[in-house]
């Protein structure tokens, strides 16, 4: 089906998490999709009621099979899904199917308005699902983003084993592949695993995270305040701020805070929710420690506050051949906060940050590497200044969520010409 170059293009995104739900996920659909508006397009959101990830629906939406709202300018369609607190396979599986069953019907009956595309976003790979078939009914071009492998991650970490679900699911990813005008990558890795498989060179295109540079930024009051509310004024503090799953591994920093216990200046501070917390709160308590603090899932606007007061953002995943692709989110965000990471994630990320000269490296799952480098980074404070400084400027030149947001309504434009 021919269709017309526009000036204005009218959207329907397909992303099972947005905001206010906090992470990497939500936060890159919510500032493509706001970008795209502040240029004039129109961008309806198919996304979930928030629940993710603890699982756990809000009160005021129980009850509710959908919401139509907005959010700077984007209309969203909040959609109920079978959320679960209990995490394992059959409650995932019940999670994504609902909600592919309940954006295919709120792509047919409440995003009844005229498109020029839909962009689906994934994973979940179920929401490719329900992107093609839409895209099949409605005769529009589907742009298809992988923001990782699946179902090949979820086999690696050991979320996925039958045989027959992993079939299934190879047979979507290929046909959401072979169907969609353009599938955009997140990194160089994807890239070529996609080159690899027989994927055209002109359907793809990459189009990496980075970091809203205007929303994140240094604050000081904001370092002020968050030190002095957990009483760590006078501490050396290691942040990780994000999702506690199984790909981030982060009972190597519940390890390194055991080793480092004897210090008395250096704090681990971790912020956010997941199917691995409980887990790793029950090994916090089990060794004592008092050296690491654990907080609740925090508001957008706060990360910024507890990014700036932390000395040090940890950037870690498990030591999977996979995540040699990988490209963190998180290290952006520091960098623009102005903050040096320390790395243990090999590959592209590393080579990104050797080029930024912002970090330090330290190989995965590595107790004893992460805090002997710890040891040695207290040591030289205004070195760690200095990373922080390169990491904003390299994000300014090179990873604006803006910018990028930007490049990518000139590819759609050219889609779906």
């Amino acid at each position: 089906m021919a269709i017309r170059k526009l000036s204005i293009m009218r959207i329907l995104y397909l992303s099972q998490y947005f905001p206010p739900e906090v992470g990497a996920t939500q936060t890159r659909a919510y500032e493509m999709a706001s970008n795209w508006v502040r240029l004039g397009h129109s961008v309806t959101v198919l996304c979930e009621i928030p629940n993710h990830p603890s699982g756990i629906i809000p009160p005021e939406y129980h009850g509710k099979q959908y919401e139509r709202g907005s959010l700077d300018g984007i209309e969203v369609i909040r959609l109920w899904v079978k959320a679960s607190p209990v995490k394992n396979f059959r409650s995932r599986m019940l999670f994504y199917i609902t909600y592919m069953m309940s954006a295919t019907l709120a792509g047919l009956l409440l995003a009844n308005g005229r498109y020029d595309l839909i962009y689906a976003s994934s994973p979940p790979l179920f929401v490719g699902a329900a992107a093609l078939f839409l895209s099949r009914v409605r005769r529009l071009p589907l742009v298809f983003e992988v923001r990782d492998l699946w179902p090949e991650s979820a086999v690696a970490l050991g979320e996925l084993s039958n045989p027959r679900v992993i079939s299934w699911a190879a047979r979507l990813e290929e046909a959401c592949y072979h169907h969609a005008r353009l599938v955009v990558v997140v990194t160089r890795g994807i890239l070529l695993r996609l080159l690899e498989r027989g994927i055209p060179q002109d359907k793809l295109a990459k189009v990496p995270n980075g970091a809203n540079i205007d929303f994140f930024r240094f604050s000081p009051d904001g370092r002020e305040n968050i030190r002095h509310q957990l009483e760590l004024k006078n501490k050396f503090i290691a942040i990780y701020a994000g999702i506690h799953g199984i790909a981030q591994g982060l009972e190597t920093m519940v390890e390194a805070a055991r080793l480092l216990e004897g210090s008395s200046r250096i704090h681990f501070l971790l912020v956010g929710d997941g199917p691995q917390k409980a887990y790793l709160e029950k090994l916090v308590a089990q060794y004592g420690l008092t050296n690491l603090t654990m907080l609740p899932e925090q508001p957008r606007h706060q990360i910024v506050h507890y990014l700036s007061a932390a000395d040090i953002a940890v950037i870690p995943l498990r030591r999977l051949e996979l995540f040699t692709g990988a490209l963190p989110s998180k290290m952006f965000d520091a960098w623009a906060c102005e903050r040096p990471v320390l790395l243990s994630v090999d590959g592209e990320a590393r080579e990104v940050m050797e080029q930024a000269d912002a970090g330090i490296f330290i190989p995965p799952e590595d107790p004893q590497a992460l805090s002997a480098a710890l040891q040695r980074a207290i040591e030289s404070p205004e070195q760690l200044s200095q990373m922080g400084r390169r990491g904003r400027t390299f994000v300014v030149d090179n990873y604006s969520r803006r910018s990028q947001a930007e490049k990518l309504a000139h590819i759609l434009e050219k889609t779906t010409s």
